[in-house]
């Protein structure tokens, strides 16, 4: 459930690692889940959305088509999450592109399986 910062009108995310620990036993492929943007860097406000990446063994769907697949209305906020799988997300890592670098180094993991390492 949503909360009020004692001195702000926004509603925060209580809870992150509880959410991310349900996600994880609705998705079984599901090795990594953080978050990045305005949350991480503790700069959001009214009307900031919660940037969301994970990290899945295997995807049965395309990449734009994966996160209509998880369901996000028992967040407070809108969220989007980006769904990437484990060779996706190497790869990327990899890629000389400035989104990407900043995805890799802002991201604040909430789960991160040591059976299956994808975050890092």
């Amino acid at each position: 459930m949503p909360v009020r910062s004692l001195n702000s009108s926004v509603l925060i995310w209580p809870n992150a690692r509880e959410w991310a620990a349900r996600q994880a036993r609705l998705h079984p492929e599901l090795v990594g889940l953080g978050y990045f943007g305005s949350y991480a860097r503790g700069d959001w406000g009214v009307g900031s959305d919660l940037d969301l990446v994970a990290i899945v063994s295997t995807a049965s769907t395309p990449f734009g088509e994966q996160a209509l697949e998880w369901r996000m209305e028992d967040l407070p906020v809108p969220a989007e999450n980006l769904i990437y799988t484990q060779d996706e997300w190497h790869r990327l890592l990899g890629a000389d592109n400035p989104f990407l670098r900043r995805l890799a180094t802002e991201t604040i993991w909430l789960l991160a399986r040591q059976d299956a390492p994808a975050c890092a």
